[in-house]
């Protein structure tokens, strides 16, 4: 028996194997013990708690800690053994990127869970998944930077050397590509600066429809003819847009003209009129009407008012009855719309010849 266990193989003993092999089993049985009892129950404790960090950073454990525990194990039974220096420098890269990887992922994991938490948290009434998704490609753009540096590092090449490199390399990246950096840097101005969000209704020159995506270079949106507009976030960012969703109330001023033969005292109460069909309408906020001024064929008023709505639909309710109403009113007092009109005078030529033959004589 001590004869088998003292045999030589690839520079170690039966009993080196085996040595290593039970620090492997060792360490995994632990690690699965601890998994399924100590684990379990830190996951259950944590679920009764009013704080959701402790379940994310739990959760955010058991996915990447527990992996990274295991290739620790594996590392420490494989490097007991008596290995060529080419391989332990093999074994020990292997073993850095992977711990380096899933650090990595435990980090940007509970970070991001973190973000979507504060959101939910914060903003539970509407949609955050373009504030979560910016947040997230940042958090993952420098947990990633700094990581591999890390790794880089370990593994003992010049970092400076690297950073430098990836700088020059950069700026030529930049140059060819300014356009996608241009749309990729506006995307976080949208972000930080929230001009619009997805379901707003937006309009910019002569386009207008209903966000449906924003993008990391272009941003979605939905006409109101059915087709698809596809603009880049750069072009959002440069544009003046309407956006009609954020508005409260609509201001509206509308105008109406009545005939020059219609008499005074009528021309005098038209005023309150109005002022009484726009604060009978549920939506309708009066602010004033007055006898503008004379126009070329009628006398004209300015009506302007507020629709206590955004929703284009009832402006147009709302602009109907008051319309509807102006015009029974007006029929009932015998007001008359003013349309253009000219009047011609004809004049009879043989009557005025005769009358100056009388003046004459």
């Amino acid at each position: 028996m001590n004869d088998l266990l003292d045999r030589v193989y690839f520079h170690n003993t039966v009993q080196d194997y085996l040595i290593a092999f039970a620090i492997i089993l060792l360490g995994s049985l632990l690690i699965t013990i601890f998994r399924r009892s100590v684990l379990i129950r830190i996951r259950k404790w944590t679920e009764n708690t009013n704080n959701h960090f402790d379940d994310y950073a739990v959760q955010s454990f058991a996915r990447f800690g527990v992996p990274i525990v295991h290739f620790i194990v594996i590392y420490l039974g494989i490097t007991s053994l008596n290995l060529t220096p080419r391989i332990a420098g093999i074994f020990q890269i292997a073993i850095t990127v992977a711990v380096t990887f899933m650090v990595i992922r435990f980090i940007t994991t509970t970070l991001v869970m973190l973000v979507r938490s504060y959101f939910k948290r914060k903003h539970h009434d509407r949609s955050n998944a373009n504030e979560i998704g910016a947040i997230s490609l940042i958090i993952n753009m420098v947990i990633w930077f700094i990581g591999i540096g890390f790794l880089f590092d370990n593994m003992g090449y010049d970092l400076t050397a690297i950073i430098a490199g990836l700088g020059i390399g950069g700026i030529a990246v930049a140059l060819a590509a300014q356009n996608i950096l241009g749309d990729l840097f506006n995307y976080f101005v949208i972000f930080l600066d929230r001009p619009f969000e997805v379901g707003d209704f937006v309009a910019l020159g002569d386009k207008s429809g209903t966000i449906e995506h924003i993008g990391v270079k272009t941003t979605r949106i939905k006409s109101l003819t059915g087709e698809q507009l596809i603009i880049a976030n750069s072009d959002l960012t440069s544009s003046r847009i309407h956006n009609y969703k954020r508005m409260e109330r609509r201001r509206i001023q509308f105008g109406i003209g009545v005939t020059y033969e219609t008499p005074a005292d009528k021309v005098e109460a038209i005023p309150e009129i109005i002022k009484e069909i726009i604060t009978s309408q549920e939506l309708a906020e009066f602010d004033r009407a007055h006898f503008s001024s004379y126009g070329d064929s009628s006398l004209d008023f300015v009506i302007v008012y507020h629709v206590l709505s955004s929703d284009f639909n009832k402006y147009m309710d709302t602009q109907q009855a008051i319309n509807m109403q102006l015009f029974r009113e007006f029929e009932k007092r015998g007001i008359e719309f003013a349309y253009p009109t000219q009047k011609l005078y004809v004049v009879n030529e043989k009557q005025m010849v005769g009358n100056e033959a009388e003046r004459m004589f």
